[in-house]
């Protein structure tokens, strides 16, 4: 019965969003906080009456005590919780790489919670999870622009870093400049001469995604041509395959901005079998530099997303938070276009 009162309150109480606290629990069972901490702690001096009553607003709330709480005040854990998800993909795997790189050179260990689903449900449990394991912080590494607002109801008692992010309130955010780089693609092809611009998005509800959308859309505006050929992927290079195929037959555009490299991979793959030159008819750039767009044919002009710099840069703002508690900050890291055989001006 209790295992079951435990389950229906923890869901009901998870609807809330907020993690509950000794306080909620104390203000429940109506007693001090004082109180709550001698049952959790199992004292003696606490009547029968009243520990039951304790107990039982602990189960309809789904209270659990950060086990490691108490000895923070003369130490730390050195573990830092990582909230991730969509680990498939190049960039968030290697932003993840990256963080935990860091965190082991600065003395910390990383617990990771990987999201098999983005939601509001699955961020608390993960967030539940650290908490119980008493981390010094959390880093988020969930791209979904719903992520903020999911982790700023739940009131967490630790700094949290947004990776991806600029920050929002009181998080503070880690990003690689996405809009920066889309602007550094398009200027690349404007310098070629190109002047029909097509740009293959990855999902529009990514931050990354939408951010680089707005890039490619800024660059065209200011220099006065047409933002009007932009098409949805997937990330993956079947989507790019696909897309690829359309624009071999349409052909109107000389060039495209493919949102990362995967996709530009399908593109080059359909181009190839269409009869569509790879640069001579159409040039292409892709998105995050992994370590084979080199060998892609022809190799392939991309942006590249320092994973390392991004990785530590969210390290050093971790432990400065943890340092002095200042309120939320951001760092922004710079990508760059490497520039390879994929281009040149159109014919």
């Amino acid at each position: 019965m209790r295992c079951r009162l435990e389950h229906n309150s923890y869901m009901a109480y998870s609807s809330e969003r907020r993690l509950p606290r000794l306080e909620d629990v104390a203000e429940r069972a109506g007693v001090s906080h004082q109180t709550v901490s001698r049952v959790i702690n199992n004292h003696p001096n606490v009547s029968k009456a009243t520990r039951e009553r304790v107990e039982a607003a602990v189960a309809e709330l789904g209270y659990r005590r950060n086990t490691a709480a108490r000895s923070l005040v003369t130490r730390r854990s050195h573990t830092i919780g990582v909230l991730a998800s969509e680990l498939s993909q190049y960039g968030p795997a290697n932003t993840l790489l990256g963080v935990e790189q860091a965190a082991r050179n600065a003395g910390y260990f990383v617990s990771i919670a990987a999201l098999r689903e983005v939601s509001a449900d699955s961020i608390t449990d993960a967030a539940r999870h650290f908490m119980d394991q008493g981390v010094d912080g959390i880093v988020a590494l969930v791209p979904h622009a719903g992520t903020l607002q999911a982790l700023e109801v739940l009131n967490l008692d630790v700094p949290v870093v947004v990776v991806g992010s600029s920050g929002e309130g009181r998080f503070s955010g880690a990003m690689v400049d996405q809009k920066l780089g889309a602007r550094l693609a398009v200027a690349h092809l404007i310098e070629q001469g190109h002047k029909r611009i097509g740009h293959i998005s990855g999902p529009q509800d990514w931050i990354d995604a939408a951010e680089r959308a707005e890039g490619w859309r800024e660059a065209l505006t200011e220099a006065g041509l047409d933002d009007d050929l932009l098409v949805e992927g997937d990330w993956s290079a079947g989507s790019g395959y696909g897309i690829g195929q359309k624009l071999a037959v349409e052909r109107s555009a000389t060039a495209v901005f493919v949102g990362n490299d995967q996709m530009a991979l399908g593109v080059l793959r359909a181009f190839g079998e269409a009869g569509v030159r790879v640069p001579e008819d159409v040039s292409v750039v892709g998105f995050d530099d992994q370590p084979e767009a080199g060998y892609f044919m022809p190799p392939l002009t991309t942006v590249r997303q320092d994973f390392e710099e991004l990785g530590r840069r969210c390290m050093d703002m971790m432990l400065a938070l943890l340092e002095d508690g200042a309120g939320a900050r951001t760092t922004v890291v710079d990508p760059r276009i490497v520039v390879r055989a994929s281009t040149a001006p159109p014919a």
